[in-house]
């Protein structure tokens, strides 16, 4: 059954978004509504920017006023599931979660049930009156660890701030194929694959995505890396170690073929084939709690999967250098 909720946002673009399509400027103001459906709210004259309805192409000159007023259809409600959840912390205006793997963030095509946001109005049913059940944030699929959650519309606005001002500290760890001789970044702009569109791509005219990584450890022929995200694009760690031939092991989209490492014997061939998931985890997270200013930190170690990986790779590093 489709219902229908009434949408009122009112914002400031930023002066950084200066130069910018409107249509991407908006996705990154309003990261709870997608792109596409922005556009279609701006043909309809439903977004106003300065008093006037501008084209999803026209540029913004940052410090625009923007209003919306439109009505958002949902294809039924979601249903809450008594599903078991990793609750990191927990209070009045935040949830924090530590994600496994194989565990879908938002009900969509394929995936009606058994999603995180199913198992989130289970664990707190006041999340039905918020956008996406207080997902400000997500992790794909088969990417483990922390993410946040509102409990609140006043800390939903302020982790949606928190994200656009890049204040929230995200960090990764990604094992990625190839080594390295010391850390970096990259800035390189990201938007949807020209050809397949399930898929995202570095590609003139994105938006703009920094990714800085630092190494934590080193084996044979592959590097484990500690990656900060400056921004939060779709796919963003994934899309850009491919974009600089390093990609993450075990990634079924953007992996290359897999890498053994020189002299590679059973037990670690047998462990880098038997993984067959994207090996990053998000570790750390850090943020500015809504209602009280402190800063938040929290840590979730390494599933064991991914520890075992990596404890084959030590072995076969010591077996080679005895």
């Amino acid at each position: 059954m489709t219902s229908f909720e009434a949408v009122r946002r009112e914002a400031t673009f930023p002066e950084d978004a200066a130069g910018r399509r409107v249509d991407r400027a908006l996705a990154e103001l309003f990261p709870e509504f997608s792109r596409s459906r922005l556009q279609r709210w701006l043909k309809d004259g439903l977004i106003v920017v300065d008093g006037a309805v501008p084209r999803p192409r026209d540029a913004v000159a940052g410090g625009e006023s923007v209003v919306i007023d439109a009505t958002l259809e949902r294809e039924g409600p979601v249903t809450a599931e008594a599903i078991p959840l990793d609750v990191r912390y927990e209070d009045e205006q935040l949830l924090v979660i530590n994600k496994p793997a194989a565990f879908v963030v938002h009900p969509g095509a394929g995936n009606r049930d058994g999603t995180l946001q199913n198992a989130l109005l289970h664990h707190a049913p006041e999340l039905a009156g918020l956008p996406r059940s207080g997902i400000v944030h997500r992790l794909d699929r088969d990417t483990t660890g922390l993410m946040v959650v509102a409990r609140t519309l006043a800390a939903h606005k302020s982790l949606v701030d928190q994200l656009q001002a890049r204040t929230v500290g995200r960090e990764y760890l990604a094992l990625v194929a190839g080594t390295f001789t010391a850390g970096g970044h990259v800035d390189a702009p990201i938007d949807r694959h020209p050809r397949d569109r399930t898929r995202m791509a570095v590609r003139q005219g994105g938006r703009e995505a920094v990714t800085h990584y630092r190494i934590e450890e080193r084996f044979p022929a592959h590097t484990l890396l500690r990656c900060r995200l400056e921004s939060g694009r779709t796919h963003q760690i994934r899309v850009h170690m491919a974009h600089i031939r390093h990609p993450i092991v075990g990634d079924p989209i953007y992996g290359a073929r897999l890498r053994l490492p020189e002299g590679a014997d059973e037990p670690v061939t047998e462990a880098l084939r038997g993984f067959r998931r994207q090996a990053l985890h998000a570790e750390r997270l850090s943020l500015t709690h809504p209602a009280t200013g402190e800063t938040l930190q929290w840590q979730a170690n390494l599933p064991e999967d991914y520890v075992a990986l990596l404890e084959a790779l030590r072995r076969h590093r010591e077996r080679q250098t005895a």
